[in-house]
């Protein structure tokens, strides 16, 4: 009887360490398999602000940016280009022509994105659908600079309009970019506004179909009128000694016709027109240019060397453009 007793104590005190070591076991692998768990959410949680950090660098490649020739004759471009391709790891190779010109880039897909000055064509490339969208940039204002003794008497010119009938009616050298740009556009729409139809042939107008910077090296040496964006005059102003600002005063507040008003605008090229257009490049061009950082940068160019900013910031929030 006592043997029996003996035998179901042992069997009974053998199950319980049995079921105690399946506890202690299962618990170990439970303890097991949350310690890494915990790792790698650790590990994630390190990696994915890492990553974040990193996604404008990722992007690398060549962004193609048609603009006109003010912006890089200006000097704005080698100012602030550096910050977006430090930014994002990428190159930027600026293709500087007319407004026109750099439009119809985009239109064939040779370039990414647009920096432009001429609002009609602008509008237009986008409704036909060359142009994701347009944003507001930056502005400066159109000028009318020619010889210091003023032979024409712009000075005297009630408007840009009155400006140009009075160098058409001295017949006084008048030199145009003639290129489709942005500023030959204004041009137009002056003459056009002064009812005048300039004609290369009368020998006191020229057509160059060149772009900002040598229309006014020309217009110096030829001690000629011609129209100018302010912003690449300044910049040029020290090479220029026989041309001043005769209409237009010396500042963008001084300025007394507000249709000189010149704002620029940029716009992603259409991905889905062309193979090959670096969308996300665009993209985050678009919102670099339009940021509150880069505007600042804008504001401040040309402010210490010219007493002036050679640009005013324009942009706005997205879609308000």
């Amino acid at each position: 009887m006592l043997r029996r007793w003996l035998v179901v104590f042992l069997v009974v005190l053998l199950a319980a360490c049995g079921s105690s070591n399946g506890a202690e076991s299962t618990a170990g692998q439970a303890q097991t398999t949350a310690e890494p768990t915990a790792g790698q959410t650790e590990t994630a949680a390190e990696a994915t602000p890492g990553q974040a950090e990193a996604t404008p660098q990722q992007l690398g490649g060549r962004l193609r940016l048609a603009t006109t020739t003010s912006t890089e004759d200006s000097g704005l471009l080698d100012a602030i280009l550096p910050d977006f391709e430090q930014r994002y790891g990428a190159t930027v190779d600026v293709i500087a022509v007319g407004t026109g010109q750099a439009l119809k880039l985009g239109e064939n897909g040779d370039a990414d994105v647009v920096l432009v000055h001429a609002r009609a064509q602008e509008d237009a490339f986008v409704e036909a659908g060359y142009g994701l969208y347009r944003r507001d940039v930056m502005q400066n204002d159109f000028i009318i600079v020619g010889p210091p003794d003023d032979p024409a008497g712009v000075r005297e010119a009630a408007d840009a309009a009155d400006a140009f009938t009075r160098i058409a009616e001295a017949e006084a050298l008048f030199v145009s970019r003639g290129d489709e740009s942005g500023t030959h556009t204004r041009e137009r729409q002056i003459w056009e506004k002064a009812g005048i139809t300039p004609d290369p042939a009368s020998g006191w107008y020229q057509s160059l179909g060149q772009g900002m910077g040598e229309t006014l090296i020309t217009a110096n040496e030829q001690q000629a009128y011609t129209l100018a964006d302010r912003g690449t005059y300044l910049s040029m102003r020290d090479r220029l000694p026989d041309l001043t600002i005769v209409f237009g005063g010396e500042t963008v507040a001084e300025n007394p016709d507000p249709s000189l008003s010149n704002p620029y605008g940029v716009i992603p090229v259409n991905p889905e027109r062309h193979d090959g257009i670096r969308a996300d490049l665009a993209e985050a061009f678009v919102e670099w240019i339009t940021s509150p950082e880069v505007q600042e940068m804008i504001a401040n160019f040309g402010q210490d060397e010219y007493g002036q900013p050679l640009f005013y910031p324009l942009a706005t929030p997205e879609g308000q453009s």
